[in-house]
């Protein structure tokens, strides 16, 4: 099983395992704007300038300086890494954000598969537009300009993407029968109706409105525990599909959900990735990270938002482990 640094935060571990809530969001209310850390771009000439140079200019001013990239890095042949971005579109609503973004790495080489979550108010610079929260990129620029995101910001590049809004995953969730999640801390926090609503820890079985309640769930809890819960419903996702016998009924069951999602994953793309789905369903070898406080620091724009500075070195820490990065 993978294991990531407790100086570097976040979490890891095997599906199979005991679940590690992800930390919460610590208080930085002490500090002003000017005491937080900002990465400063190099010289025209230095090698991260001319990696740079590869990407779109800015088309907009940033409020801080626009950091140097982090260079791609090294991965395992074979490696497959999707973007799964779940937005707040609601019908008729042409705007959206991407409130959940995460990176599913998948090593059929290894056997193995990792996801890695960020959280919605990273402050990141956007190739083509500027520095700005990360979950605004997809909207602006679609799949390209958050490939490029991830790429000059995490040193990852997505080979594919699958988006999905609020109803879209109800859909799925209901279409399957609902899902078992292995909640790992009870939560209770408003609904829509009258009073509360609670999930105790342990497996709880839900149906699209409660998984995404699950999913979206913060008035009581930090964006940092929302990451903890959208892999807990992936992975109770990934367990209900096999359970249907998903990898002999895969042509099926892909032309059943696509309609419910956008995404540039054909059916050819899939096939492949078979073998290792059944390997996944025997080891459990599903490894889990996420961006969590001590790969942050908090700042205030100059509009008055409340982001989240990246600490580059210690987000690379994680994407090398989350990735199977050698370098």
């Amino acid at each position: 099983m993978a294991a990531c640094s407790p100086a570097l935060g976040g979490f890891a571990q095997s599906a199979g395992g005991t679940p590690t809530p992800t930390p919460f969001l610590p208080d930085f209310s002490g500090r002003s704007a000017e005491d937080q850390p900002i990465a400063v771009t190099g010289g025209e000439n230095s090698q991260a300038s001319i990696y740079a140079s590869s990407f779109p200019p800015p088309s907009a001013a940033s409020d801080i300086p626009i950091p140097d990239p982090v260079g791609r890095l090294a991965q395992p042949d074979g490696q497959v890494n999707i973007l799964l971005v779940g937005s707040d579109q609601r019908p008729y609503d042409g705007g959206f954000r991407t409130d959940v973004i995460l990176l599913l790495t998948l090593n059929p080489k290894d056997g193995s598969a990792s996801m890695t979550s960020f959280p919605r108010d990273l402050y990141v610079y956007e190739p083509g537009w500027r520095v700005d929260r990360i979950n605004a990129a997809f909207a602006r620029g679609d799949f390209q300009m958050m490939a490029d995101t991830m790429e000059y910001n995490f040193g990852v590049r997505p080979d594919h993407y699958v988006l999905v809004n609020f109803e879209g995953f109800k859909t799925i969730i209901d279409a399957l029968g609902g899902v078992t999640v292995n909640v790992a801390q009870p939560l209770t926090d408003e609904r829509d109706g009258p009073g509360d609503f609670s999930v105790p820890a342990g497996a709880v079985n839900m149906d699209g409105e409660t998984a995404l309640w699950y999913v979206r769930s913060r008035g009581t809890s930090s964006d940092f525990d929302r990451t903890r819960r959208a892999q807990e419903v992936l992975v109770g996702l990934f367990w209900r599909l096999l359970s249907l016998d998903a990898i002999t009924r895969a042509p099926e069951l892909y032309e059943r959900y696509k309609q419910a999602v956008v995404t540039d994953i054909n059916m050819g793309d899939v096939l492949p990735l078979l073998p290792l789905a059944a390997d996944l369903g025997t080891t459990s070898n599903i490894h889990r990270y996420a961006i969590g406080p001590e790969q942050i620091q908090s700042f205030t724009t100059s509009s008055g938002a409340a982001v989240l500075l990246p600490i580059y070195d210690a987000i690379l820490g994680i994407m090398k482990q989350a990735i199977s990065s050698p370098g």
